[in-house]
């Protein structure tokens, strides 16, 4: 429940149309997004390998930082919490308020909500990782539930429910060359990869699941199976009823489905099924992202009060109060057009340098087997295809993050300052807490 929480948010609803705006065909449309899902299915085994190497809170932080150096490992938590984790929660947030006040017109502003919502999950997770991930996982069966209805209802429209009729596709333009339907696709996989991003969320709370070596693996991998299965059943739909040149022109594409097929009823009774899963990422994001802060004060880089666990819930309040301050302070000042930017280019990066690590540990694990340090672990979980899918992970999320990074300088800029601004900090806090450390940082 947790890996397909991270993952199944309001962009499954909303971000089908962005696709369709760059390529023009169900061919191409629908191929992006089983391109989409076999790379982030890969980046799960990846995730899964490492995750049954080092079971510890934390997650990339921690890869990043026994796999390269502590910097990188911190310069990866500073850049989640800031852009990552912030700036998305904040975004989903307003759109959580957007379609509560379009089901219960409450009468006050859309950031009011949205900020009454963090404070709520707050609050829920700091009684204790228990009762947050059973909130979770109910959340997460309302979401399956609205993703079921939603292909559910498109299906029986187009078995001839009156108005239903799907559109006839539109073929690409006969003039668009191979090189401008590359850079469509690449385009098109920014808003993908925002939608099947999350799996690795699920690592961050290693060391409070049972068995991790065995379970986690298990978990990233049938969680991005079924998210995988899900997203393209809803493209079909939204393709088959829609039609790629109706799908292009509706920024709601979901919603659409269900008025044509359902009427007034259907399309409100979805919107409650958006506004459930924007809750349940929501949800997520503040039990899993906290654990990452926690990682990072325990290693000395916060205060170490950050990484204290409160002794009757057993959970890291102070660093989900930090990680939850910062979201609503992101959340009051952001601009939310930005944030598919932002987010994606940053993921994207330190997706594919925690997928190089699996290069290094490997290597380790090789060395020490030969020096009779340590036996070979055969009932270890590995990459299937590793080096070879491992290499091409890191080659899409490269060439992804290079094109948003082009074609958005400005954005480039403010990650640049952001990250420079984590740098600083580290090699300040590394001299302050070790005079001795700052000369080897």
């Amino acid at each position: 429940m947790i890996v397909m929480g991270g993952v199944v948010g309001s962009g499954i609803f909303i971000n089908p149309h962005v696709v369709a705006q760059h390529l023009h065909s169900s061919a191409q449309i629908l191929g992006v997004w089983v391109a989409g899902g076999v790379v982030a299915l890969i980046g799960a085994f990846v995730y899964a390998e490492l995750a049954a190497r080092l079971p510890k809170a934390g997650g990339e932080y921690v890869y990043l930082r026994e796999g390269i150096h502590p910097a990188v490992g911190f310069l990866y938590g500073w850049i989640a919490l800031i852009v990552i984790n912030a700036g998305g929660c904040a975004a989903v947030a307003v759109t959580f308020a957007r379609y509560v006040g379009e089901l219960i017109p409450l009468g006050v502003p859309e950031r009011a909500i949205a900020v009454a919502t963090i404070v709520v999950l707050a609050a829920v997770n700091c009684v204790g990782v228990r009762f947050g991930s059973a909130v979770q996982s109910g959340l997460m069966i309302l979401r399956i539930a609205a993703i079921v209805m939603l292909v559910a209802c498109g299906a029986w429209g187009l078995l001839g429910v009156p108005g239903a009729a799907g559109v006839a596709p539109t073929p690409g333009s006969s003039g668009s060359t191979s090189l401008d339907l590359a850079a469509a696709f690449g385009a098109a996989l920014i808003p993908v990869f925002f939608a099947y991003g999350g799996w690795q969320t699920a690592n961050f709370v290693a060391a409070e699941v049972r068995e991790p070596r065995r379970n986690l693996p298990r978990a990233l991998v049938i969680g991005m199976v079924g998210v995988i299965a899900l997203y393209v059943a809803v493209n079909v739909i939204c393709v088959k009823v829609l039609g790629p040149a109706g799908l292009a022109a509706t920024p709601a594409p979901a919603s659409a489905v269900m008025d044509r097929v359902a009427g007034t009823a259907g399309r409100e009774l979805l919107a409650v099924g958006i506004t459930i899963s924007t809750l349940g990422f929501l949800s997520q994001s503040v039990l899993t992202y906290p654990r990452v802060l926690y990682a990072i004060a325990a290693d000395g880089l916060f205060p170490a009060s950050v990484a204290r666990v409160h002794p009757r819930s057993q959970v890291p309040v102070l660093a989900i109060l930090l990680n939850s301050a910062l979201t609503l302070a992101v959340l009051m000042i952001g601009r939310y057009e930005e944030i598919l930017t932002y987010v994606e280019s940053m993921d994207l990066t330190f997706f594919a340098l925690t997928a190089g690590t699996l290069f290094v540990f490997r290597k380790r694990e090789r060395c020490a087997v030969a020096l009779g340090e340590m036996r070979a672990d055969g009932g270890a979980f590995r990459v299937p295809g590793h080096p070879w899918t491992t290499l091409v992970f890191i080659a899409v999320c490269f060439l992804v993050v290079l094109h948003t990074l082009f074609s958005h300088r400005g954005n480039t800029l403010v990650i640049g300052v952001i990250a420079l601004a984590g740098a600083l900090f580290y090699l300040l806090r590394r001299t302050w807490a070790n005079p001795a450390a700052g000369q080897t940082a």
